[in-house]
């Protein structure tokens, strides 16, 4: 890969990571990413918007040379986490005459992080703009996008939101925009989902505050950029603003068969009372694609066996999951089943703490599942149809 020009003195700078499976030791990355950096230069100074991994520093410095850059004013640190900020001491190292832009919080990560020298900054107020010559920079506060010392950086000039993580897709590609929208699409959607979901009301503010700018281009700092904005916006507005819909999310483990047995009892009794159904097995599952369908779901239902006592490890897990990433769930319940004993239903009960829900009567039943049992869970399948009627889930 070459860099590659955005607009006329605006270039892309970044790296592909074809390779890379998983991040943060638990995202899964089943199309890779890009760590996206961009050159800005202006008719007296020079900018580098973010960085890239560390790993992948040397790609970042490699294209700056080909671009014959010799002199860089400005680094912009949007954000202070190590994709975006960890070859900051190694550009700095090439352009030592650099200042490193950023917030004062950002500045204390990245002195914490990196080991920067304070001297090195020049810290920016929400909507303060800095000039380099021909081309204006204004510096845009989006805290908790996802960390809370992140900010965008808008381009006047030239209408470009570098929005670092906020609209982020991990895909690696060779494509500059998203031409394929329906991939893009669900990556955006995994990325939002696992990343973004627990800040939806930082985001929705967020959303309210960029809506004052004439926007071109939305680049970003993982994934494909955008030249269409509107299709991420909307679909970002949908994903934060809307009531959720008439899906029951179904995370499960069974061990054998009682609860597997549930299980597809109950996704029957609810399809034909029309609601939608999503359900994970969860000893295979890419937990991304459960995350992505708590995004839209109204209810989750959770089965688990009993082991030790209390629900399966794996349940714990994604339990716990769905608690952190608080979705906009409305409704859940537990099935399962139990030999002698245990306190399932109160363990998972009390892992749903962040998640604003109505506990629908669990069915938690001893051994395989009977005529009675199986006419409890037609009740639970009623109650929730009927509750989404309600609330004009569709």
């Amino acid at each position: 890969m070459r860099p590659k020009e955005i607009k006329s003195g605006v270039y892309w700078v970044g790296a592909i990571d074809w390779d890379r499976r998983l991040f943060d030791a638990l995202v899964p990355l089943p199309d890779g990413t890009s760590y996206n950096s961009y050159l800005i230069k202006g008719s007296e100074k020079i900018a580098l918007i973010d960085t890239v991994d560390p790993t992948m520093e040397q790609v970042l410095i490699n294209h700056l040379d080909q671009l014959g850059i010799e002199h860089i004013d400005y680094v912009v640190a949007h954000h202070a986490e190590q994709d975006h900020a960890g070859a900051i001491p190694q550009v700095l190292a090439k352009y030592p005459q650099a200042k490193v832009v950023t917030t004062p919080r950002c500045k204390g990560m990245l002195v914490d992080l990196l080991m920067i020298s304070q001297e090195k900054f020049i810290t920016v107020n929400d909507r303060e703009s800095l000039s380099l010559g021909d081309k204006t920079l204004e510096f845009i506060y989006t805290p908790w996008v996802h960390w809370p010392e992140t900010m965008s950086t808008y381009l006047k000039e030239e209408k470009i939101l570098f929005s670092c993580d906020f609209f982020g897709s991990h895909l690696a590609t060779t494509d500059l925009y998203a031409t394929d929208e329906g991939q893009v699409y669900e990556a955006a959607k995994r990325y939002y989902a696992e990343i973004m979901m627990p800040y939806r009301p930082n985001i929705q503010k967020n959303l309210e505050k960029i809506e004052d700018y004439a926007i071109d281009i939305i680049a970003h700092a993982h994934g494909p950029m955008y030249d269409r904005p509107e299709f991420i916006l909307k679909s970002y507005h949908s994903w934060v603003f809307d009531a959720p819909r008439n899906i029951v999310v179904l995370p499960y483990v069974s061990m054998h068969g009682s609860t597997h047995e549930m299980v597809k009892y109950l996704v029957g009794a609810l399809a034909e009372k029309g609601v939608t159904v999503k359900q994970f097995n969860l000893s295979v599952t890419d937990i991304g694609k459960l995350a992505i369908a708590l995004v839209d779901a109204a209810t989750i239902v959770i089965g688990t066996p009993t082991v030790l006592a209390g629900a399966h490890p794996m349940v714990v897990s994604a339990v716990f999951l769905a608690n952190a990433l608080r979705p906009k769930l409305r409704f859940a319940s537990i099935i399962g089943s139990y030999g002698w004993g245990g306190r399932t239903v109160e363990q998972l009960t009390s892992m749903l703490s962040n998640l604003k829900i109505e506990l629908l009567e669990p069915v938690f039943v001893k051994g395989f599942p009977k005529a009675v049992d199986l006419r409890a869970l037609d009740n639970l399948a009623t109650t929730i149809a009927q509750k989404h009627k309600e609330h004009n889930f569709i």
